[in-house]
């Protein structure tokens, strides 16, 4: 999109301000509503795109236009050569948030974010959507300086897709070798496996979300193969053999009650919401903790939060990466885990795509109750690819390692 271009208005009353992201889909800009003086995100795709998303999100934008936690959207159509989506301007992602806080989270934040996450995905599912791509970069924080500035929203639903039919509540019918759909890093098993996805592999990647934040990273980043395919088929080999158990090592037990609750459930079985959020509950109790809304990136700079003092340049909707610098306030920690992050444009898209026939024996895994046994996880290497994070490697598939 041409210099010149960014003070058009588009949508008839917005006008289009700086950039402040972009990935494989295109471009994403601030707005203001020139009606209203209501900033808004205006996102920009070539009409002629391998793959567009914009409107099939729009679609799931109207249909969670009451949903809690998910932005509004104001505008869908087309500009010139490009579609565009207007929805509220929010906050950083949660994988900045992870980032700017030394690539650790605090087990009480994770806990805090945890249940939020969880009733963010309930709503999704109630509203007869799976998500598909669940990812720390598309949770962004509200605005600051507004009573959401700590609230959770999700974001990007060019992958959502209907598990049910919203009258009859009919389930899609279970199917295998399916191409892969999601991020590698965080998709779930029976994803890798080629199999249909439902409500199940959504709690799945939440759940390995939610280590990623705990531990730092996770045993399957960084693992290397001659072949794309041979690589994603040995991420999910490593989950297969990766225990729960080792998975939680240290941490309290209720992350590994979760894992392997969600593991567990049927294709289409209606998960328990309710339990996975008293989960974190218990965990919570278990640190002898309490939900007080404060948040790890809330101590930043001297305790005045992410926000100050830092170049603005958040990556507001998980699709660029113009990072703000590291606070100087961080713990040892800090020093841990950084690892590179992959610049957007370094690669094209693949136009093959494959799918995993592999097939793998799993296990199951028994706990005792209180803190999973602490484990050193000194030796886990840093993410250091140069693939992208979050960008579209296949058509529908985005991978990150």
């Amino acid at each position: 999109m041409a210099q010149s271009n960014h003070s058009n208005l588009v949508g008839v009353h917005y006008k289009v301000g700086k950039k402040i992201g972009e990935g494989s889909f295109g471009i994403i800009f601030e707005g203001i509503n020139l009606l209203t003086n209501q900033q808004v995100a205006i996102k920009f795709e070539p009409r002629k795109c391998e793959a567009p998303q914009l409107r099939d999100e729009y679609r799931s934008y109207r249909i969670l236009s009451d949903a809690e936690g998910v932005p509004k959207a104001y505008f869908f159509g087309q500009e010139g050569v490009h579609n565009i989506l207007i929805i509220d301007l929010l906050g950083p992602s949660l994988e900045d948030l992870f980032d700017w806080c030394g690539r650790k989270l605090s087990i009480k934040t994770v806990i805090q974010i945890a249940r939020q996450m969880i009733q963010r995905v309930q709503v999704i599912h109630e509203h007869n959507l799976i998500y598909r791509d669940i990812k720390p970069d598309n949770f962004l924080i509200g605005k600051p300086g507004t009573p959401q500035a700590n609230q959770i929203f999700l974001v990007d639903f060019g992958m959502a897709k209907q598990y049910r039919d919203p009258k009859t509540k009919t389930h899609i019918p279970y199917r295998e070798k399916k191409a892969l759909s999601g991020t590698a890093r965080y998709m779930s098993i029976n994803t890798h496996l080629g199999r249909e996805q439902s409500r199940r592999d959504d709690l799945e990647s939440l759940g390995h979300v939610f280590m990623y934040f705990l531990r730092g990273s996770l045993p399957w980043q960084g693992l290397k193969a001659p072949t794309n395919k041979q690589k994603y088929e040995k991420i999910g080999y490593k989950k297969q053999v990766t225990s729960i158990n080792e998975l939680c090592f240290g941490f309290p037990i209720q992350f590994a009650q979760y894992l392997n609750y969600v593991r567990g459930l049927k294709f289409d079985e209606d998960p328990d919401y309710n339990y996975l959020v008293s989960l974190m509950d218990k965990a919570m109790v278990s640190i002898n903790a309490e939900d007080d809304e404060r948040y790890d990136w809330m101590d930043l700079n001297g305790g005045k939060g992410w926000d100050a003092a830092l170049n603005k340049k958040a990556n507001l909707h998980g699709y660029g990466n113009p990072h703000p610098p590291r606070p100087q306030q961080q713990s040892s920690s800090s020093k841990l885990n950084k690892g590179k992050k992959a610049n957007y444009n370094s690669i094209n898209p693949d136009k093959n795509r494959h799918f995993l026939n592999a097939s793998y024996n799993s296990g199951g895994d028994h706990y005792q109750s209180g803190m999973v046994p602490i484990r050193d996880h000194g030796s886990l290497h840093s993410e250091n690819t140069s693939f992208n994070e979050g960008r579209s490697w296949w058509s529908r598939l985005r991978c990150c390692f």
